[in-house]
């Protein structure tokens, strides 16, 4: 499934390379062009960010109430769903389709001759043979890298060959070479820029997605009354329970950061590349949408 989408994705990739004919450059406007296709989903993840907010204050008096009656629990927790017509697996659409990114990409990165230029097999696993018998390191994980990188003695071993200029992809991107791989050039400190602005991105988009749940839930407790009827708060057994909660999300908020940062430090600088293009624009498209579907909800309020 992951091939498919990036032999998909390479293709637009390659579009896009042959008008600019420089891989960063490629990445960055690709970058934007699938973060525009995917604002339908953005939004939706906004609106349902809201909406979780609301539910999960009515969720906690439903599971004080019944508490000893988890049969009647989880039919009022399925009414309150249908009632607010929401899906109790609203989250796992967007999850699915961060997965696929993520792992599509890393796919496409890791082989862009294969999914960007299509370059058969036969032809790349000869240009491996000659590199390796030339005494020439190649990468048992990224052996098409180390091939672009060695698109010149691969030129004049084969020139005529109608596939070796395929091989010829810029990777020079504001004097960093893209084709880097941080495991494999410790000692170079180009390398780590890249990720280290990853990181950073990363860290703001994380206090920021914190603070508008923050402020969501707050929003939602103060229009639902905690214990249904009064509006006292719920009892200590019912906070601790939230809390452990809300640190489990948020553990799970920097699973995905913590995790891509540890596979960039493996992968071609190219991939920390589209991952820092995407932090950054994902905080301007939450701060905007965020922005966009207040109006919405004050205009319909009023």
């Amino acid at each position: 499934m992951f091939q498919f989408f990036a032999n998909i994705f390479g293709y637009l990739l390659a579009f896009i390379y042959g008008f600019i004919n420089n891989y960063g450059l490629a990445i960055i406007i690709f970058t934007i062009f699938i973060k525009i296709l995917f604002i339908p989903f953005s939004v939706k993840q906004q609106r349902t960010m809201k909406k979780t907010a609301k539910i999960q204050e009515k969720m906690k008096i439903i599971q004080f109430k019944y508490k000893n009656n988890p049969e009647k629990m989880n039919q009022e927790m399925m009414e309150l769903y249908k009632t607010e017509k929401m899906s109790p697996f609203s989250g796992c659409l967007t999850a699915i389709i961060q997965i696929i990114l993520l792992f599509s990409i890393f796919y496409l990165v890791r082989s862009p001759l294969t999914y960007m230029q299509n370059i058969p097999e036969e032809n790349m696993n000869k240009y491996i043979t000659q590199l390796q018998e030339s005494g020439k390191s190649v990468s048992t994980a990224y052996p098409e890298i180390d091939i672009i990188r060695e698109y010149e003695f691969l030129k004049e071993q084969n020139p005529d060959d109608e596939y070796i200029d395929r091989a010829n992809l810029e990777m020079n991107f504001l004097g960093l070479d893209l084709s880097k791989v941080p495991q494999q050039n410790l000692t170079d400190f180009t390398v780590y820029i890249i990720p280290v602005l990853y990181i950073v991105s990363s860290f703001i988009s994380i206090k920021l997605s914190t603070s508008m749940q923050q402020k969501n839930q707050k929003n939602a407790k103060e229009s639902v009354p905690i214990d249904g009827t009064t509006g006292k708060e719920l009892v200590p057994e019912e906070k601790d329970e939230m809390d452990a909660i809300m640190q489990t999300n948020k553990m799970m908020s920097w699973f995905m950061p913590l995790m891509s940062v540890s596979v960039a430090m493996i992968a071609p600088l190219g991939l920390a590349l589209y991952w820092l293009t995407n932090n950054i624009l994902m905080i301007m498209e939450r701060l905007i949408l965020n922005k966009v579907i207040k109006t919405e909800e004050e205009e319909q309020d009023g």
